[in-house]
């Protein structure tokens, strides 16, 4: 049994984590200050023995001891990172460095959930890790993009200059129960408006291209990344390589829901990436995975859950 802290672990990814390494005989410290997390997502965690909940926020310092710490702390969709900029560049400057000096003082393995988002609107495709990127350092994505890609440096700053076992990983989209309904990424909302029969918000033209991966995949890679004995510390693109435009996305779940939504247009937000696409050659080579569900099997899971949700709304409202 292993001691491992989550950050951000209450939250759509972190809470499909905190169960995989539950179930594997783990001591987990699900840790979260409830911004975007919910107790929703762990709630059939909280009577399990070996899990602990702590709200913190990373922005601060913490102590514990523990062998493993997965640092997933920080808003991952536009509407929420940006809703307050600076904090969310705050929890990837001061929050990474405080988890880094808890692993430092531990001597505990970190990982840290970097993004696609460290290749901007990338001028190369699909994206390797070798990729330097193309970021808009002032834009209105930058409070996350360039927080995250400045939690890069710091893990590998620490990892030199200090020795400390460090592992990278960067998630492309990535999508599955748990999602916030009102987190602004492409699947829910276009979920929840076929749900309920409203206009389909496409922003573009909808030629635009997004990679969807299935969050027990990614959760998969995230572990076997974590547990890997070899030295590769990454960065890894994690993420499914099946590429397809947004508005050929919008027709799927319009289909798979039976929904009687149209397709509205309206203006491309700033700095929007224009393809988006992971190269998993790394992964393959040195983790031995690839996503195994398919979208059609990962919306049909994704789209059951949100159904449950709007349902119990509905039962709330009477």
């Amino acid at each position: 049994m292993k001691r491992i802290l989550v950050t951000g672990g209450a939250g759509f990814i972190g809470s499909h984590l905190c169960k995989k390494l539950l179930e594997e005989g783990n001591y987990v410290i699900c840790l979260d200050n409830f911004f975007t997390g919910s107790m929703d997502n762990i709630a059939d965690l909280l009577s399990n023995k070996n899990f602990e909940l702590i709200t913190h926020d990373i922005i601060n310092e913490y102590y514990i001891d523990v062998e493993q710490v997965y640092n997933l702390a920080c808003p991952a969709s536009p509407p929420h990172y940006q809703y307050n900029a600076i904090k969310t560049i705050k929890t990837s400057i001061l929050g990474v460095t405080n988890m880094l000096g808890l692993a430092k003082r531990c001597k505990a393995r970190i990982l840290q959930a970097s993004t696609s988002e460290v290749y901007g609107d990338p001028k190369v495709h699909p994206q390797t890790e070798d990729y330097w990127g193309n970021v808009n350092p002032i834009g209105v994505r930058s409070c996350y993009d360039e927080g995250k890609r400045c939690a890069e440096t710091l893990m590998m700053d620490y990892h030199r200059q200090n020795n400390v076992d460090i592992r990278i990983v960067r998630i492309f989209n990535t999508y599955g129960p748990h999602m916030a309904e009102n987190d602004g990424r492409v699947v829910s909302n276009f979920i929840i408006q076929a749900l309920k029969n409203e206009d389909i918000t496409i922003y573009g033209d909808g030629s635009q291209t997004r990679s969807f991966c299935y969050v027990s995949d990614l959760v998969e890679a995230m572990v076997r990344m974590m547990n890997s004995s070899n030295n590769f510390i990454g960065p890894v693109n994690l993420g499914n390589p099946s590429e397809r435009t947004i508005l050929d996305f919008a027709k799927l779940i319009i289909k798979l829901t039976n929904s009687n939504s149209k397709i509205i247009y309206k203006p491309l937000p700033s700095d929007d990436p224009v393809q988006r696409k992971p190269d998993i050659t790394l992964a393959k080579k040195e983790l031995n995975w690839e996503p195994l569900v398919d979208i059609e099997n990962g919306l049909l899971s994704t789209i059951k859950y949100f159904e449950n949700r709007l349902s119990l709304k509905s039962v709330e409202k009477v």
